[in-house]
């Protein structure tokens, strides 16, 4: 994967966004509206736990493993940025691929997440 192809979470785009604008003292309005949206989804507000980057690239590589997502790596971001609490969370993310998972790989990944956010 190239630099340009590299899957980031929120904190990181908020943080980026924020050295920019500290740089510049400005943002055009699409880095203004993504930098409002990376802090609201980087936030605890969105699911309840907030994003930390190295958790999320931790939870990334450790979901990347779970052999239903060999070969999504993107979803396997997508889920660690999401933090699912749910199937039904899960399954919608494969869904959206046309991807099928069956129930030890969803059980995986659940418990994946609450290792790494530390939910019991």
């Amino acid at each position: 994967m190239t630099e340009e192809e590299k899957i980031v979470d929120f904190a990181t785009v908020r943080d980026l966004l924020k050295g920019a604008q500290e740089r510049r003292r400005d943002l055009t309005y699409e880095q203004r509206a993504a930098l409002f949206h990376a802090e609201w989804a980087a936030s605890e507000n969105r699911n309840g736990y907030p994003t930390d980057s190295a958790v999320f690239e931790e939870l990334k590589a450790a979901i990347a493993e779970v052999p239903a997502f060999e070969k999504y790596p993107e979803l396997a971001a997508k889920l660690a940025e999401l933090m699912p609490m749910t199937e039904l969370e899960i399954k919608a993310v494969m869904a959206s691929r046309r991807a099928s998972i069956d129930d030890g790989d969803v059980n995986t990944v659940l418990e994946l997440v609450r290792q790494h956010i530390g939910v019991e």
